[in-house]
């Protein structure tokens, strides 16, 4: 078996264990109505790769955080996740029908339905954090939900939507397109790169953080390839959509062969952090190396 198919293989069995305990932290009251709870539950079971929340557990594991600790930073980054996908996909924003080969929130249901399922997901994932079962000790569950905060919010993934609606049908510099995904994409990658050593209360954070920057731009490179020459059956989306909205991406800027060149040689300086951890980190490497090479 080689090497992207077996890290694949074990990306799959991650979101699946991940999957059946995240659906878990929902909460189900008996109103007589379920169907926000219906909704929340459709939007998170879609799957997905889970990528966000298998950094923090992979990080964690590293640095010694037990595994009850770092499923909940884990899944509170996902619930995180999943409220920007909906919000995302609503008519306002990206007009998104398709998401992960399934409807999207706001065309199975509704779009209020779809913007109190963001507003719930987004509050349960600070919930999630503030909960002693989280951590014990209350300034660590305070400093995970101020990074939370920090990396969600004014400035970072909500500041870099804004920068994407007014960014339509205009010419932008590399250097803007950067701010704009380090904001929108890469922000919530540091918040899962930095929850493990938050937990650990680690000297790395630092490390962690720059690691995440590299790792988010390569991630939003890849996913600007995809939408140009992905599948729409393989990644569960539409394809071109930022050439049709008239968005500036990494390859309309740099060209793909570039951009391509661009996101090998952020994974290569990612990977370079990681190397003070040795033979612990060979899995970390291996799901690094899968941003990149992943084909949806």
């Amino acid at each position: 078996m080689n090497k992207k198919k077996n890290i694949e293989n074990y990306i799959k069995k991650f979101s699946k264990d991940f999957d059946k305990k995240l659906i878990q932290l929902i909460p189900k009251n008996n109103f007589f109505s379920n169907k926000l709870y219906d909704a929340i539950v459709y939007v998170v079971s879609v799957g997905g790769k889970r990528l966000r929340p298998m950094f923090v557990t992979e990080i964690s594991k590293i640095l010694g955080v037990s595994k009850s600790k770092s499923f909940r930073a884990a899944a509170a980054i996902e619930f995180m996740h999943c409220y920007s996908l909906v919000h995302d996909d609503l008519p306002a924003m990206d007009d998104d029908d398709l998401r992960r080969g399934r409807q999207t929130c706001h065309k199975k249901f509704d779009e209020a339905t779809a913007i109190l399922v963001g507003d719930a997901l987004q509050t349960l994932a600070f919930q999630i954090l503030s909960d002693k079962k989280t951590e014990l000790k209350s300034d660590i569950r305070i400093t995970l939900v101020n990074e939370l905060s920090k990396s969600s919010g004014l400035n970072g993934m909500v500041a870099g939507q804004m920068l994407d609606l007014v960014a339509e049908n205009k010419k932008l510099s590399l250097d803007q397109i950067i701010l704009l995904q380090r904001l929108k994409t890469g922000q919530l990658f540091r918040f899962s790169c930095i929850a493990g050593p938050i937990l650990a209360r680690s000297k790395y954070i630092d490390k962690f953080e720059k690691f995440s920057d590299h790792l988010g731009l390569a991630f939003q490179i890849k996913d600007d390839l995809l939408d140009v020459e992905g599948d729409v059956k393989q990644i569960g989306k539409k394809t071109r959509k930022d050439i049709l909205r008239g968005k500036e991406t990494f390859i309309s800027v740099l060209g793909k062969e570039n951009a391509k060149d661009k996101s090998i040689e952020l994974i290569s300086k990612a990977k370079e952090i990681l190397d003070i951890f040795g033979k612990k980190s060979k899995r970390l490497n291996e799901i690094t190396d899968y941003i990149i090479s992943r084909d949806r």
